[in-house]
């Protein structure tokens, strides 16, 4: 089974999140930073690393929508990325509908006595996390449905 990159695309972080070798679960790895917005290019080359040391064949990248599924400002910037990393690695990459991911994240760091600052440090790699378990959950599903 191939492994599957999960990424959340923020102004100044990407979570990065990976599956396990049967693509079952979802593992956090670690928050990508930037000092700015535009500044991507350490932020790709780490990806790629990432990718060569887990061996991942695909990506899926958390693509924002509004609630009401119009596609704004951060989806746009979220497809701009879609697009370098494309470019960059050569692999798919797969847009997952990551609407209240981060809200969920937030939630469970509350619930598990996460705080303030130190919960700045996880949100982004947690948000990673449900973007692509529901990614893997969704391919389990529609597998299962075959059957």
């Amino acid at each position: 089974m191939k492994r599957i990159l999960g990424l959340d695309y923020g102004s100044k972080t990407v979570g990065v999140a990976v599956s396990d070798p049967l693509g079952l679960t979802a593992q956090g790895v670690e928050i990508i930073r930037r000092k700015s917005e535009n500044k991507l290019r350490q932020t790709l080359a780490r990806i790629e690393e990432l990718i060569e040391q887990y061996q991942v064949e695909l990506l899926v990248l958390g693509f924002p929508k509004h609630m009401n599924n119009d596609i704004g400002d951060r989806a746009e910037k979220s497809l701009e990325f879609r697009g370098m990393l494309q470019r960059r690695t050569g692999l798919d990459v797969v847009m997952w509908d990551e609407r209240l991911t981060t809200v969920e994240a937030h939630r469970v760091l509350r619930e598990t006595g996460v705080r303030g600052a130190e919960k700045k440090q996880y949100v982004d790699e947690l948000a990673a996390v449900f973007i692509l378990q529901g990614y893997l959950d969704s391919l389990r599903n529609s597998n299962s449905a075959a059957e």
